[in-house]
């Protein structure tokens, strides 16, 4: 069905898409070339939600020789009117013969939609080339758009013991600077950063990127259940902050939206922040990818409530002996009834090592083959 120049040709289009990396959210990442006589005519990258789409940036660098041409485009294009035309549109009207996709959209919006446009204006269209790449550099859109809640990745940084902290709190740093800046690299790309109550009265953290040269900072999700925050904290001195508690305090609440927060009310039946609740909240206000750095409790209870599709574990050569646990969590019955991840890598990051695992559910659904590209196929998105 593809030729190797197709896969060529395909793997730009996907290392276009991947400059959106840390700019496109909420919008999915996409990259497009445009071939004419196996020579590129155009290409472009969505960079920013509300700007130009990939494929009117290609066939605008590419201009009357998009005629007779073939695009390659990373996921299909819309058909429908949201902050910009529908891209389709524009393709039918540049008369490219051929489209090549990389994977279906799974947007409701879209979903084949795009291609049976294409198809009934007289364009050969093909699906499946690199899919699987494209579906890992879009995680969190295509968890949003499947399962109605964000990728949701937790970060934890421990020693070979699996101690986070010293047992009177202490824990910078337990990593070495390259671990910490690979890990603001992660930072970046999220649409969100939660975090909770014990971990803010602990650190004080700011929770931005830095050292990573990004234009977007990822907004900053607190888990309060009490509203016991102080309104002080290094936390609000940038905007963009959800608190999410339990109960209502008017008071607490002035105080925190003087600071630019807005709180969130969603208790479960034992009084508690509803996790499950939370995640399906953030989805409905576009948050792609949440990136999780949080304490023993919070972390214990995202796992417990099945809220957790990836896992980052910076490991560093260091014995802590007693201190502080990764995740709060209740000892199993067995060891088969142990809750388990699946492994996708593990890399030396400086001094310490990097795990990175998946939720057995989802780490099947994305390392399942796609239907156009080579076995073996693979493209490296961050270091």
């Amino acid at each position: 069905m593809f030729t190797e120049a197709d896969r060529i040709w395909m793997r730009q289009a996907l290392e276009l898409a991947a400059q959106g990396l840390f700019t496109t959210t909420p919008n999915p990442r996409v990259g497009c070339v445009i071939v004419k006589d196996e020579q590129l005519v155009g290409e472009g990258w969505h960079r920013q939600a509300g700007q130009a789409h990939a494929e009117v940036i290609a066939l605008g660098q590419a201009g009357g020789r998009a005629q007779g041409a073939t695009a390659y485009v990373t996921l299909e294009p819309c058909s429908h009117f949201g902050r910009t035309p529908p891209c389709v549109n524009a393709l039918v009207e540049a008369r490219v013969s051929r489209v090549v996709v990389a994977m279906e959209d799974p947007n409701p919006l879209v979903s084949g939609q795009g291609l049976a446009a294409l198809r009934a204006a007289g364009i050969e269209v093909r699906c499946g080339l690199l899919e699987n790449e494209v579906r890992e550099l879009n995680l969190g859109f295509v968890s949003r758009m499947v399962r109605g809640r964000p990728w949701v990745r937790l970060k934890t940084a421990a020693s070979l013991d699996g101690r986070t902290a010293l047992p009177d709190g202490r824990s910078q740093w337990i990593t070495g600077e390259a671990a910490r800046q690979d890990g603001h690299q992660w930072r970046a790309r999220a649409c969100a950063i939660l975090t909770g109550i014990g971990t803010v009265r602990a650190d004080n953290p700011r929770l931005n990127v830095r050292d990573v040269a990004t234009s977007r900072q990822p907004r900053k999700v607190l888990i309060d259940s009490r509203l016991e925050v102080n309104p002080q904290a290094q936390l609000f001195e940038e905007a963009q902050v959800w608190v999410i508690a339990a109960v209502e305090d008017n008071q607490r609440i002035a105080a925190l939206h003087e600071r630019g927060a807005e709180v969130l009310v969603l208790p479960n039946a034992q009084g508690k922040t509803d996790l499950p609740a939370v995640m399906r909240e953030l989805a409905r206000r576009g948050i792609n990818e949440l990136h999780v750095e949080a304490g023993a409790q919070l972390n214990g209870s995202l796992l417990r409530e099945d809220c957790v599709d990836e896992w980052l574990a910076y490991i560093a050569p260091v014995m802590l002996g007693e201190g502080l646990g990764v995740a709060s969590l209740p000892v199993p019955g067995s060891l088969a009834a142990a809750p388990r991840f699946v492994s996708q890598s593990v890399q030396s990051i400086g001094e310490d090592i990097r795990w990175i695992a998946r939720h057995p559910q989802w780490a099947e659904r994305i390392a399942r083959a796609p239907s156009g590209a080579a076995p073996g196929e693979s493209i490296h998105l961050i270091s």
